[in-house]
């Protein structure tokens, strides 16, 4: 049986057109063929390489004696102290960077090439290795920013991905297994791509080039050297690579980039509506080309603009702010790029005649529930809501949580109330996370399990 996995690893691109004559296999390449010099990509390579970085992390995990230490009810029972000295191990990862802020020391990257890490080191193309720090990151399209004090860097200008087409010859340069600085080629194979079940927002670059562990982060660039996209992850069968490889595009990842350097985050809005995908039997219904695709609004909250653009159920969105939606998920990549108050126009057909409107995107509500790793990395496996405790309180409450995961080494079982961090109340998930932040050495947590109070200490 052929099994299929999406693997984040990126690596990438570039081929040349043929030039109508064949070589003896014996024979040497020439210089030149008919008075013409061979084409080539070392100019272009030579002067944009140096903007793209490889960075090693280095994750520093927690070995316990015994999985039973872990277990804050059996130290109780046996009046075990907390466990304070564990052995560690060190964890090492290898991926890639694009400078794109010489002036600054701005550097691109994938989330999960940083993901966890302790230490972030970036070396240069001249052979400097320097410590970086994080400025920003978003597990919801897998991109980061990290900075480094240096002089006399490289960055690579940004290109226009919104331009390119399905037969374009793109480059990809990289560091693959650790290997070092090297360059791939392929063309455009698709735009688009969505779907996947990689991140939370989707519209990758597909390419035919051959992706390797460790090029995650570096440059997708086209023949004019210019940045095109960040490559991320491969599409493989059975663990090989089988020449399906994605990119995030560089008009997405700017726009994230722009506000993980402003804000430190990314923060999103609402739309106020709520869509599903124009299927065949709907775009029958509708009298519509099932191929031309759309998303078919169910819902209008009224929370936003959107109770006053006057959409309705049954409208179909055809296109938002110039981008074609095919689908939800077209939609929501639109809507989840923009910045709260951001107008976002948008084209849609209702009884089969097009129309247009304004749609502004709103703060969101108060978040309910998320991921613990969202929240900080050393929850991870646990997810967290909101509940209800009465008299017009709230409870910050595990609600689930992976068996062997982080969270659950630390203590963490589902149920738990979390009552305070390192000694400070909290009763929402924003402050749960403000003050997980403000000590990344320790975490205390005060706990509620039934009827007990139980202190965690994390390091």
């Amino acid at each position: 049986m052929i099994t299929q996995t999406i693997r984040r690893c990126g690596s990438w691109l570039v081929a040349l057109s043929m030039v109508g004559w064949v070589v003896p296999l014996d024979a040497g390449w020439p210089a030149r063929v008919d008075d013409q010099p061979l084409p080539t990509l070392a100019p272009m390579l030579e002067r944009i390489t140096p903007a793209v970085v490889n960075i090693a992390t280095t994750t520093r995990l927690h070995i316990p004696d015994h999985p039973l230490l872990n277990d804050p009810v059996f130290r109780y029972f046996f009046d075990l102290p907390n466990l304070g000295n564990r052995r560690e191990k060190m964890q090492r990862s290898l991926g890639s960077g694009v400078v794109v802020d010489a002036q600054r020391g701005y550097i691109l990257t994938n989330h999960h090439v940083i993901d966890k890490s302790d230490t972030i080191q970036v070396a240069l193309h001249d052979g400097r290795q320097l410590q970086a720090q994080v400025v920003g990151r978003d597990p919801e399209t897998d991109v980061a920013v990290v900075r480094i004090a240096a002089q006399r860097l490289t960055a690579l200008p940004m290109g226009d991905s919104n331009r390119l087409r399905v037969g374009d010859f793109v480059v990809a340069i990289g560091n693959p297994f650790g290997l070092g600085q090297t360059v791939t080629s392929g063309i455009v194979s698709a735009m688009g791509r969505s779907g996947l079940g990689i991140e939370g927002y989707e519209d990758f670059i597909q390419t035919d080039a051959s992706i390797n562990p460790g090029n995650s982060g570096g440059a997708l660039v086209d023949l004019r050297g210019e940045l095109i996209g960040i490559n991320t992850a491969i599409l493989a069968r059975g663990g090989g690579n089988v020449g399906i490889g994605f990119a995030i595009p560089i008009s997405m990842a700017r726009q994230v980039m722009e506000q993980l350097v402003e804000y430190g985050e990314v923060r999103r809005g609402l739309l106020g509506i709520q869509t599903q995908e124009l299927t065949p039997e709907l775009a029958e219904a509708f009298r519509l080309d099932p191929a031309s695709g759309g998303a078919v609004v169910t819902r209008v909250t009224g929370r936003n603009g959107s109770g006053d653009s006057g959409l309705r159920p049954g409208d179909i969105i055809i296109e938002a702010n110039g981008r074609k939606i095919r689908n939800s998920a077209a939609l929501r990549t639109v809507s989840g790029l923009a910045r709260v108050g951001d107008p976002i126009r948008i084209k849609y057909l209702r009884d089969g005649k097009p129309s247009e409107t304004v749609v502004t995107v709103a703060p969101p509500a108060q978040q309910q529930q998320i991921r613990g790793n969202g929240l900080d990395a050393r929850l991870d496996g646990s997810v967290l809501e909101l509940v209800d405790g009465g008299n017009g309180s709230d409870l910050l409450r595990v609600s689930a949580i992976k068996r062997d995961s982080t969270a659950w080494r630390i203590g963490l079982r589902p149920g738990d109330i979390i009552l305070a961090v390192n000694q400070q109340p909290v009763t929402t998930l924003e402050e749960l996370k403000n003050l997980a932040s403000a000590d990344r050495k320790k975490l205390l947590l005060t706990i509620q399990r039934e009827q007990q109070q139980l202190v965690i200490l994390v390091r």
